[in-house]
């Protein structure tokens, strides 16, 4: 079955968890267990624009699942924002809240989004009546880590217009997961303040590099909406290797998460 094929029908199925793990691990839940996901939601929330939903410190006794849109996950020190993180569809933004309870930055929205809550109770019934799903929910926070420590590796190695192009192909290669991708090119409510935001630079510096991907011919970058002639060139220049995103490669998930007979 084809991909666009297959998310058509987990989103029929499911149609607010239904990209949850898409393109990694979703072929490893039985219906059962995807139903078992979609049944966790039990609010949904649609914004306008940029909205903080969680903000850093505070208790929370729920989690969010992003079902449309973009979210930052941001730090404020010093009247700077540092952007830690971003979320596409499908991610599990803060399921880590559930063993943290608090967390130490914020989430925030990114442009218009739709977002379903879980609440932790409904969560622990989970932990507790199905150790298959507790892991696999255990995976995507994992995979939030490894897509931190990528982040934290590309800042010491790349000069801010390659680690904004970094930035820009993962978050194609992270959209191509859940079949959100577009062929040639790259939509996003990102600005370029978001973007500086993101490579620990200036606005003044990002408004240089995004100057130089376009001298380059590697990307034309237009508030989030990014023309890239050449994906593979961009790659290329960024360094970016997909593995740590467990889509495939060394990396890639080959059934070991698959649940047995017996199990």
């Amino acid at each position: 079955m084809g991909g666009a094929l297959s998310a058509r029908l987990e989103l029929d199925r499911y149609p607010l968890t239904g990209r949850f793990l898409l393109g990694r691990l979703r072929d490893a839940m039985s219906e059962d267990e995807k139903a078992t996901i979609e049944s966790l939601i039990e609010r949904v929330e649609d914004f306008d624009a940029s909205q903080q939903i969680l903000a850093r410190g505070q208790l929370c006794d729920k989690s969010t699942v992003l079902i449309e849109g973009f979210a930052l996950r941001t730090i404020e020190e010093g009247n700077k924002r540092f952007v830690v993180g971003i979320q596409v569809p499908g991610d599990f933004i803060d399921l880590h809240a559930f063993a943290l309870k608090r967390l130490d930055h914020n989430i925030v929205t990114l442009g218009p989004a739709r977002v379903g809550f879980c609440s932790h109770k409904r969560i622990e019934r989970v932990m507790e009546t199905n150790a298959h799903l507790a892991r696999l929910l255990w995976f995507s926070t994992l995979l939030d880590a490894a897509i931190h420590r990528e982040w934290i590796m590309k800042l010491e190695q790349l000069r801010a217009s390659r680690r904004a192009a970094h930035i820009l192909c993962e978050i194609w290669q992270r959209l191509d997961f859940v079949e959100l991708g577009r062929l040639g090119r790259i939509e996003t409510p990102l600005t370029q303040s978001d973007l500086a935001d993101m490579c620990g630079t200036t606005a003044i510096h990002m408004n240089r590099a995004l100057a130089q991907l376009r001298k380059d011919d590697l990307a034309h970058f237009q508030r989030g909406s990014v023309k890239v002639p050449d994906r593979r060139l961009l790659e290329r220049y960024s360094h970016f290797d997909p593995t740590y995103l467990y889509g495939e490669g060394v990396l890639g998930m080959q059934g070991e998460l698959t649940m047995k007979n017996g199990e």
